[in-house]
């Protein structure tokens, strides 16, 4: 089943100055899928016309269910002056509501999301006071409270040191394969990254030139 569709999609910020162009591709139901390509061939572009952050120029892009994310950690303010609880908790607001307070199924929602992300026990820690790591699982478990069915990660593992990389590979994968999640990840670390997606996508100059499953991608070998 498509969760995702993007049919024919350009983006540039100028009309003829196209980052991504006649883009075709689907994402389907439980896909762990891992989009790759040199800096500027359009991957976090392509990723923020899905989320609709960027106003497409031409094409069609429908998305089944509401989409969590996680921006590239420079994007993210990272002495923001909030509790883990209160950063996680803010991801079961939907983008078109506002919301006074959390309910209890709310609460919930975070709490077991925590507890699987090994957060629960530290939850009152500021934001400000963790490791890269921590931070990490933080913003994926916000993410988690904002979707059950769709996430998208740009660069989560950029700046960490390998052992962490790994644990949030992991965790990710065992979303993906114990909860179902679909998993759409940009990313250039290519190598750990193909140990546990399920498909690639490789963009170059703003189009696609793979589309293949992980497994078929190695054997071929990176360019």
């Amino acid at each position: 089943m498509e969760v995702i569709k993007v049919d024919n999609v350009s983006f540039g910020y100028f009309s003829q100055n196209y980052i991504i162009k006649d883009i075709n591709m689907s994402v389907n139901e439980g896909d762990f899928l891992c989009i790759i390509g040199e800096n500027g061939s359009g991957k976090s572009t392509l990723i923020k016309c899905i989320l609709k952050l960027n106003k497409i120029y031409k094409g069609n892009i429908k998305v089944s269910n509401r989409i969590g994310y996680l921006p590239q950690m420079t994007e993210i303010q990272n002495n923001f002056p909030a509790t883990i609880e209160e950063i996680i908790l803010s991801g079961t607001i939907p983008n078109n509501i506002r919301k006074i307070w959390y309910t209890k199924a709310d609460k919930q929602k975070a709490k077991e999301i925590m507890e699987q992300l090994e957060l629960y026990s530290i939850r009152k820690k500021c934001f400000n006071e963790l490791s890269g790591g921590q931070k990490q699982r933080v913003l994926i478990a916000r993410a988690l409270c904002s979707t059950e069915k769709i996430i998208l990660l740009d660069e989560p593992v950029n700046g960490l040191d390998p052992k962490i990389a790994t644990q949030i590979y992991e965790i990710l994968y065992k979303l993906n394969k114990e909860k179902g999640l679909t998993i759409v990840m940009v990313s250039h670390d290519i190598d750990r990254a193909l140990n546990y997606s399920s498909r690639v996508i490789e963009l170059e100059n703003g189009k696609i030139i793979k589309d293949v499953i992980a497994s078929e991608y190695k054997a071929g070998g990176a360019k």
